[in-house]
């Protein structure tokens, strides 16, 4: 997370944040399954991407257990071919960057997406089996993930840097942890975050000191 942000390798990032829910993971064997993904693309265009990862039998969102710890999991998402859009956009994104399809990651509140490189104007939900989305398509899926309590904004399509993606899938997990009162899981996650250039510091630490407490 000390290198510049390009030079972030997101699917590396991932493993290691799932390294701490399974700490005898390994790590390049699940760089090696991407590997075996790419290799599957034997047409490099954005459409021959998604036909190979979203098609059938492939990828898609897992909307019946959307809290799932797993779903924040890389190697969980590359096992069960299912997550939440932020591991899915990951997953688009490396095994694009090894076929030289290039994809941004969009933090739309709400719902993250990709963005087409090449062709800027074209978007892509990797929670919807890879759904193709123009800029009004996105807003209506702005406005139902929403609920319509908050205004639209044209910078929501902006593309985020690496290291944002992973701060933002660390926010995820830290949230999901909170939510179910997991102590263990919230220390451990505030101390990754910790590791990011850019995050609050004194916020998390304040945090984190007051997880520990009970400790001593």
């Amino acid at each position: 997370m000390a290198r510049p942000a390009p030079a972030i390798p997101l699917d590396e990032a991932a493993l290691c944040i799932a390294a701490h829910v399974q700490p005898e993971l390994d790590i390049a064997a699940y760089l090696r399954r991407l590997d075996e993904l790419a290799a599957r693309c034997t047409n490099p265009t954005l459409d021959g991407l998604l036909a190979v990862l979203f098609g059938p039998d492939g990828f898609s969102g897992n909307a019946d257990a959307y809290y799932d710890t797993a779903n924040s999991c890389l190697d969980q998402v590359l096992d069960r071919r299912t997550g939440i859009p932020i591991t899915l956009a990951v997953l688009t994104i490396e095994v694009g960057r090894r076929v030289g399809v290039p994809l941004d990651g969009v933090g739309m509140p709400g719902h993250f997406l990709l963005r087409d490189k090449v062709d800027t104007s074209v978007f892509v939900d990797p929670f919807d089996r890879g759904r193709i989305l123009d800029h009004l398509a996105c807003r209506r899926l702005f406005d139902a993930v929403t609920g319509g309590r908050l205004e639209w904004r044209d910078e929501y399509l902006a593309p985020v840097p690496r290291n944002a993606i992973v701060e933002r899938m660390l926010a995820n997990l830290k949230a999901i942890y909170a939510r179910a009162n997991d102590l263990d899981g919230l220390r451990w996650v505030i101390r990754l975050r910790l590791a990011c250039p850019g995050v609050d510091q004194r916020i998390e630490r304040r945090e984190l000191a007051r997880l520990m407490a009970p400790t001593n």
